[in-house]
């Protein structure tokens, strides 16, 4: 059922990273973004959306366990700089406390898997395995935020918010608290959400400076949205459960999304992994 959401036309938004992994492409920027930062002696790669999108000047100094490796490193002496998430609008369906009900002072909503109801409400949300790993960081020295909370929420596979849509007034899934652990990062199972009428397919995500001020909604200190890679869309609306996210998600793309129209490579996750084994979407948010 599609859903009347002018939901988060009103903002607007700005790494694109969108490498292959069984099927899903990589982009040419991210592959010499990270070329450029971890060069031929880095054994892994993480994902940090430090710096601007020249190549050859990175913003994050990597350290290799070779005395002979010859990547180019920003000095130690010079201050990092990172790229902030755009602002962007937390739409009509919070469930924050700012636009009707909360969930944020509801026991239980800290937790790692938020496909089921919790705080006294059953039931849960149907969909494709999605884990969505993000890492916070700080703009200032683009180094990870340990500690920082992280409030993610998002439409069912029909495109429904729980709360607020109806058929699921009595429900409060697909919606969670995190802390970040020591590398800034926190975890969240999840489904993969649908794709409703007028919107590009999205995560939502409101970050506090603690668990213990993410209580309440006037403690945020950053609100913006997830953007999904078209690549992984198609292959999962493709599946069963998704039928009306086909159309919809045909009739939009993130040129004319109300929200991700004015760019989205600092909101496009990364998605790894495959229907059958389950789907992963990694994004580094700049606070």
């Amino acid at each position: 059922m599609a859903h009347h959401h002018q939901d988060d036309h009103d903002d607007f938004g700005g790494l694109h990273r969108d490498l292959r992994a069984t099927g899903v492409e990589l982009n040419r920027r991210s592959l010499l973004r990270l070329a450029a930062r971890f060069g031929a002696a880095a054994g892994t790669l993480q994902l940090i959306g430090c710096g601007g999108d020249t190549p050859t000047s990175p913003s994050v100094t990597t350290t290799a366990d070779t005395t002979t490796a010859t990547t180019t490193t920003t000095p130690p002496t010079t201050t990092a700089s990172c790229s902030r998430v755009p602002e962007e609008t937390a739409g009509p369906y919070p469930g924050d406390g700012s636009n009707g009900p909360t969930v944020l002072s509801t026991s239980g909503v800290v937790r790692s898997d938020i496909r089921s109801s919790f705080g006294g409400l059953s039931g849960s949300a149907d969909g494709v395995s999605l884990t969505v790993v993000l890492t916070i960081v700080s703009s200032s020295t683009c180094e990870p935020l340990s500690g920082r909370a992280v409030y993610m929420w998002h439409c069912d596979r029909p495109g429904r918010y729980s709360l607020y849509s109806s058929g699921v007034t009595n429900q409060n899934y697909l919606r969670g608290v995190q802390a970040a652990d020591a590398s800034g990062r926190v975890s969240f199972t999840t489904i993969f959400p649908g794709c409703y009428s007028g919107r590009w397919p999205h995560i939502h995500f409101e970050v506090y400076p603690s668990l213990s001020a993410a209580t309440t909604v006037a403690n945020k200190s950053a609100t913006s949205q997830i953007a999904l890679p078209k690549a992984t869309n198609d292959i999962v609306y493709a599946s069963s459960g998704y039928e009306s996210s086909v159309q919809n998600a045909a009739q939009v793309s993130l040129a004319s999304d109300g929200v991700f129209s004015d760019g989205a490579s600092l909101e496009l996750a990364t998605v790894t992994g495959t229907l059958a084994s389950g789907l992963a979407a990694a994004l580094t948010i700049v606070v």
